[in-house]
């Protein structure tokens, strides 16, 4: 059955992430653009026409592959312009082709999403996309995790594509620089330092 795995989270949470890694495979459509350089903007996400207008999803070739994957982030940016994602009208438009659907939440810690939403959007925009999350725990939803994938790698991202049952290809390469590194600096000492090195030694 052909499938189609949608990544979406709040602007920052890792959609070219997630993206880069699921298009890897050959036996996946996805963002092929982005698998050959760092960043691309979403404007040439390979289903950004049929996000603006999902009644362009009947007549995307689904048959010329039977994964798919496709990235929106919400908010995300068109012309300028916050814009909201349709998901209901984008998944039923594809369902009704007869493709299966899996939606994938993608999530980051909420401190680096405020600092990077602020630095580029001027302001927070994480809570328009947990406002949506009721309108997609209808689907067959499940949760991706940014720090998972930088801290176990392959071993969690395998597990994550058995678990959806959808190809995938490991490329270490994509993992080499953790985007949460540069926000943080680590601190001397905590109040409750002594206390665990005490119990600890115990």
């Amino acid at each position: 059955m052909t499938t189609l795995l949608i990544l979406t989270g709040p602007q920052g949470s890792g959609n070219h992430l997630f993206a880069k890694i699921f298009s890897q495979h050959p036996e996946v459509n996805g963002w092929t653009a982005l698998c050959d350089t760092y960043w691309v903007g979403h404007d040439q996400e390979p289903f950004a026409e049929v996000w603006r207008d999902p009644v362009k999803a009947s007549g995307y070739p689904w048959s010329s592959h039977q994964y798919h994957v496709t990235s929106i982030s919400c908010p995300y940016r068109d012309h300028g312009q916050d814009a909201w994602p349709d998901y209901e009208q984008f998944i039923d438009t594809v369902q009704a082709q007869g493709i299966n659907i899996i939606v994938a939440v993608i999530g980051r810690d909420q401190n680096v999403l405020a600092y990077q939403e602020t630095r580029l959007r001027k302001r927070v925009t994480y809570t328009d996309f947990t406002s949506q999350l009721p309108r997609l725990s209808k689907y067959n939803t499940i949760f991706l995790s940014q720090e998972l994938a930088y801290l176990y790698r392959d071993q969690y991202l395998q597990q994550i594509a058995k678990q959806i049952d959808f190809p995938f290809e490991y490329r270490a390469d994509i993992l080499i620089e953790d985007a949460n590194a540069k926000y943080f600096k680590p601190i001397e000492q905590n109040w409750l330092d002594p206390l665990i090195i005490k119990a600890s030694n115990k």
